[in-house]
């Protein structure tokens, strides 16, 4: 037997050198018949017994391995002999070296049913059309088509339905991104089970649908509020004579209004009513008008107060009728309310008691009260007493438009009012 295989490699180095390349590749194809062996014989001899067993050589690495190391040393070898073929083919015949397999050749297997059996081993391995069962099915990890992490909300609207709900009611994923937490908030919540009946319920309380996207912009954490809590709210303020539309209203320009709790909303109608001694119609006429009084901190509610007690100098009954006049003193801010006051009363000499009864002016912005007081001065008109004939009101004078106020107060045209406000 390993005569006969000498020999048959010996036939194979021979036809490696033919000239054409249909031949070349006929007989490389038998001399890789040479490297694929199906099963060998293996003796050990151990001092004076023998064991005998069977090797596999069919492996799959292994075929391969021996088939690609014949086909570039035959391709190697072809090169060499074209470059030297019109020099000495008996020289070239001898460069060839001999390749001499690492394994005992007996049964050679053609090339085309390894290669079979190679294709057929690795499709039974990784075939795609197999089928596996339930317990294999489930062990499966499906990779999320969600970013791992991102500093935006709209890397997610593609695929979160929340988000892109969430869109199309016109909140605004930018001002979320700014609150902390709230981003993984909001992909942690379905919409179908946690966003749904929060929208129905303020649907069924009578706020617009336009005002959804407004809300949840402002008080996102409203998704997570309980429709028990939310209801007995709602409940709490109609026990309070405040109006179907009113709360409604309320809820829409007060976000978070229904994030807090009955006993908090209580002992905020009980504070303005003692600190402004309010009636319960008067209570609540003010925080129906701005329903944020409820919302807000009280310290700045309480250093308002002082200040217009203490710094400006109005009576109680004073503070009480500009607070009911107009609510948003409370909250306004500290230095405006004061640089207002200074300019209308010392520079404008108009005494607290007209001040009291024309409280919008503290509510008016800063800059169109002197501009237009400058200009009444200038043309000799900035009257403010009412026992004089040419008195102006302090609401007539902040709240008419520039062409009214230039003709009916003023007496000039518009144009004399503009050039007037270059030279300031």
């Amino acid at each position: 037997m390993a005569s006969s295989s000498t020999q048959l490699c010996l036939q194979c180095r021979r036809l490696l050198c033919s000239k054409t390349v249909a031949n070349t590749w006929k007989y490389a194809t038998q001399a890789r018949h040479c490297t694929t062996v199906t099963r060998v014989p293996i003796k050990f001899l151990q001092g004076s017994s023998v064991i005998s067993g069977n090797r596999k050589t069919t492996q799959a690495t292994q075929r391969w391995k021996q088939q690609m190391f014949c086909y570039s040393d035959f391709t190697a070898k072809q090169l060499a002999n074209e470059e030297k073929e019109d020099q000495d083919k008996e020289l070239s015949r001898a460069n060839v070296v001999e390749y001499k397999p690492s394994l005992p050749i007996t049964d050679a297997v053609p090339l085309t049913e390894s290669l079979t059996s190679l294709d057929l081993d690795a499709a039974t391995e990784f075939s795609a059309l197999e089928e596996i069962g339930d317990e294999e099915a489930v062990s499966i990890s499906v990779p999320s088509a969600m970013p791992p992490a991102s500093t935006s909300l709209r890397d997610y609207v593609d695929q979160s339905e929340t988000l892109s709900k969430l869109v199309q009611l016109g909140v605004l994923l930018w001002k979320l991104e700014q609150k902390p937490n709230v981003g993984s908030m909001l992909l942690r919540l379905d919409f179908h089970t946690d966003v749904a009946p929060r929208l129905l319920f303020l649907k069924e309380v009578g706020v617009e649908h336009s005002r959804f996207g407004y809300i949840i912009t402002h008080n996102p954490f409203i998704l997570t509020e309980s429709l028990e809590n939310l209801q007995a709210r709602v409940n709490y303020l109609k026990s309070k004579k405040f109006s179907s539309e009113t709360v409604a209203s309320m809820v829409s320009r007060a976000p978070y209004l229904l994030n807090f709790s009955v006993k908090r909303l209580d002992n905020r109608l009980g504070f303005y009513q003692q600190q402004l001694n309010l009636s319960t119609a008067n209570t609540r006429n003010i925080v129906a008008r701005l329903p944020k009084l409820l919302c807000g901190s009280l310290e700045p509610v309480k250093e308002n107060l002082k200040v217009c007690e203490i710094e400006l100098g109005f009576k109680q009954n004073e503070i009480q009728h500009i607070i009911l006049a107009v609510p948003k003193v409370l909250t306004a801010n500290k230095r405006k309310l004061t640089q207002i006051f200074d300019f209308v009363h010392n520079t404008m000499k108009v005494p607290h008691h007209l001040i009291a009864k024309f409280p919008q002016v503290l509510n008016a912005k800063f800059l169109r009260i002197r501009e237009r007081h400058l200009f009444l001065e200038y043309l000799g008109r900035a009257q403010y007493d009412p026992t004089l004939p040419t008195y102006i009101s302090l609401d007539r004078l902040v709240y008419l438009p520039d062409d009214t106020f230039c003709i009916e107060l003023a007496l000039a045209t518009l144009d004399d009012f503009y050039l007037f406000q270059k030279t300031l």
